[in-house]
């Protein structure tokens, strides 16, 4: 009587479960396949913690040489990058790292990259304390207005965005096109190329899996087999023809796979492997030994106002005097009133135009050392989550000041180190 219950039990669960699971199967077909994607509109960088922004990666001189497009358009997006030497412990350095652009999905496609004057489609190194030059070349593939960021990916690190641009992209995708050149001379299109034969390859692997996992379905289903082990009888789970049928579907299927190399080796017989090698030795800027040295000697942070104010002993030890005008982190900048007289070509939601002060605003004369004290405030510290900072547990900030001379000549200074948050205003 039980054995002919727990039959009767089986039966209905494993006609149910394949019910279930035939539905479930045409449900997530067409959810990853009928509707239309939706682009997003911005990226949240905003949502990475403010040590990593600060502290990390220094992005400036960022520029976007167009923000108005049709597709297949090209557009060049270049700056440079100073790696801030007290890198964070928590963060694994640079030394396996990818220049990339941060867009939502394929928008603008890269064709080629460069650190330096070196070409790089793959990773490279990067060395804390240095400076570098970057260059993307991107074109314009999907219409619309996205928010395009330059990106450096570091291998145990994740991805860390730099500023970002509004673009506007017109026309339409349907005449976008990807020509390459390859080995042989003969040009394809890499937006259509050997589409269908992806989609083919893919699907049947899908279709093998998806009769596999139906079969045993189809068997005993899930819950049977729980209560053929509940009664002591898993060696009946499986059964002889079910060996049979596991043999034949793996013979098959490395089968498959072994013609399907045979097939691609000889229609395909001159390839090259993914570019997964390292640049190493990557020179960096080199604008000469600078004449302006810093000491940091503290700081603060009050939260309530969004106001960092620290303290630094300047040295001069130049030919030319030099003043405080600008100090940039996490691709925020903020700026001297008395040294930008115009409004720099920038992204408004980063730029603190009139952000930063000095107590003494007077230049530092070649070859004077002075103590002065730097604030930098706006709302944008709350508005760009750098205010977190005050919660971190090392609580420093990093960033770069840029000293500037009257004929022009700029000077970028790493500046950074611990500060003491302040949670309520003064009275």
């Amino acid at each position: 009587m039980k054995t002919s219950i727990m039959k009767t039990l089986a039966k209905c669960v494993t006609a149910r479960a394949a019910r279930i699971w035939a539905f479930g199967l045409v449900a997530a077909i067409a959810a990853t396949t009928l509707p239309a994607a939706t682009p997003a509109s911005a990226h949240g960088e905003r949502s990475q913690q403010a040590f990593l922004r600060m502290r990390t990666l220094n992005w400036y001189d960022v520029k976007w040489s167009k923000t108005e497009l049709n597709v297949n358009d090209e557009m060049e997006l270049t700056g440079r990058v100073h790696v801030f030497s007290g890198w964070p412990q928590a963060v694994a350095k640079p030394e396996i790292a990818f220049l990339n652009v941060g867009e939502p999905g394929p928008i603008l496609i890269r064709k080629s990259s460069w650190i330096g004057d070196v070409p790089a489609p793959r990773s490279f190194s990067l060395e804390t304390g240095k400076d570098y030059s970057y260059k993307l070349i991107l074109k314009a593939r999907r219409t619309g207005r996205y928010h395009i960021h330059v990106q450096i990916n570091v291998e145990g690190g994740g991805p860390i965005v730099g500023p970002g641009q509004w673009v506007n992209i017109k026309g339409d995708m349907a005449t976008f096109t990807n020509p390459v050149t390859l080995l042989d001379g003969s040009t394809i299109d890499l937006e259509t190329y050997g589409i269908t034969w992806s989609m083919t390859y893919h699907f049947l692997w899908m279709a093998a899996a998806a009769v596999w996992i139906l079969y045993w379905f189809m068997t005993k289903g899930i819950i049977a087999r729980y209560w053929l082990v509940k009664i002591g009888k898993a060696d009946k789970l499986i059964s002889a023809n079910e060996r049979k049928f596991g043999a034949i579907w793996l013979a098959a299927s490395m089968l498959a796979v072994i013609l399907g190399y045979a097939w691609a080796n000889s229609a395909f017989p001159r390839t090259l492997p993914m570019q997964a090698g390292l640049l190493k030795g990557i020179q960096a800027i080199d604008e000469g030994t600078p004449t302006v040295a810093i000491r940091y000697g503290g700081g603060t942070y009050k939260v309530p106002g969004r106001e960092l104010t620290f303290k630094i002993k300047v040295h001069n030890s130049g030919t030319e005097p030099m003043r405080v005008g600008e100090f940039t982190t996490a691709g925020l900048r903020f700026l001297n009133p008395d040294v930008y007289t115009s409004k720099p070509d920038f992204p408004d939601y980063l730029l603190a135009d009139r952000g930063l002060s000095v107590n003494d605003p007077a230049p530092i004369a070649a070859g004077e050392s002075k103590d002065l004290v730097v604030t930098v405030q706006d709302a944008r510290f709350d508005i760009e989550r750098l205010s977190d900072l005050a919660y971190d547990t090392d609580s420093q900030f990093g960033g770069v000041l840029m000293f500037f001379s009257p004929t022009g000549k700029r000077q970028v200074i790493e500046v950074g180190g611990p500060l003491i948050p302040k949670f309520q205003a003064a009275l």
